[in-house]
């Protein structure tokens, strides 16, 4: 196993998958522009749906059955604290002095006052936290978005994103731990524990969107320009 583990292998499997996919998807007559690709990304979405309900959902089902609310915050706190590592290093190639030093600042409170991050001791003293990877550190250089693309496993993302992917596995901490099992075992659980949090908020989105596959791509697209303008995007017609 590489470096990077799981990440590096998930994401050549993913990329497998999605080559096979695009040599059988059928062609949407008129795609949404943002997305040209849909007839691919309907087929990957639908792969991705069946692994989570057959997978993926049942085991974060049993995890949040049997484990306590603190205990999964706490388990949530820690991956956030690792993720702050690396969200450091994206705002401080950004340049952005303020979302650097509040990444730094989270970092070493948690770190240590909070116990590796179990504890986020950092928002009780409203350090506030500015989440960054490499996908969007490409966008703060002037590099376009590109299409919409939704990956197997990975979900969706912009081409921008995928390109930045390889970067994000080899920079984050939770992939460069040196104990192979555990650098192999933290990113599943990570995965189950992030999913255990949104099990009623998927239930509802079944429950309520006509069609999944766009909801979600806008619920996307809509999220993306909330993190790329913080939280204050433009009108769609003044954006530049």
């Amino acid at each position: 196993m590489s470096r990077s583990g799981l990440g590096v292998n998930a994401l050549r499997t993913a990329l497998l998958i999605l080559l096979l996919a695009l040599q059988g998807c059928a062609t949407v007559t008129q795609p949404n522009p943002r997305d040209p690709l849909e007839s691919f990304n309907r087929t990957i979405f639908g792969f991705n749906d069946v692994v989570d309900k057959a997978v993926i959902k049942p085991v974060a089902t049993g995890y949040r059955a049997v484990t306590p609310n603190w205990l999964r915050k706490g388990v949530g706190n820690f991956f956030n604290n690792l993720e702050d590592v690396w969200s450091a290093v994206n705002n401080g190639l950004q340049g952005r002095g303020q979302e650097f030093s509040d990444s730094v600042g989270r970092v070493m409170v948690n770190s240590t006052i909070g116990l590796l991050g179990v504890f986020d001791v950092a928002s009780d003293l409203n350090i506030e936290r500015h989440t960054a990877d490499f996908g969007l550190t490409l966008g703060r250089w002037g590099v376009a978005p590109g299409p919409y693309v939704v990956l197997p496993f990975f979900g969706p993302r912009t081409l921008r994103e995928v390109a930045g992917l390889p970067v994000d596995t080899r920079g984050m901490p939770v992939y460069n731990i040196g104990d192979q099992e555990t650098r192999t075992l933290l990113p599943i659980v990570d995965v189950i524990d992030l999913r255990a949090k949104y099990l009623n908020a998927g239930d509802v989105l079944e429950g309520a969107a006509l069609d999944a596959y766009s909801f979600r791509r806008d619920a996307y697209f809509q999220r993306q320009r909330n993190i790329q303008y913080d939280g204050n995007p433009p009108e769609e017609d003044s954006e530049p």
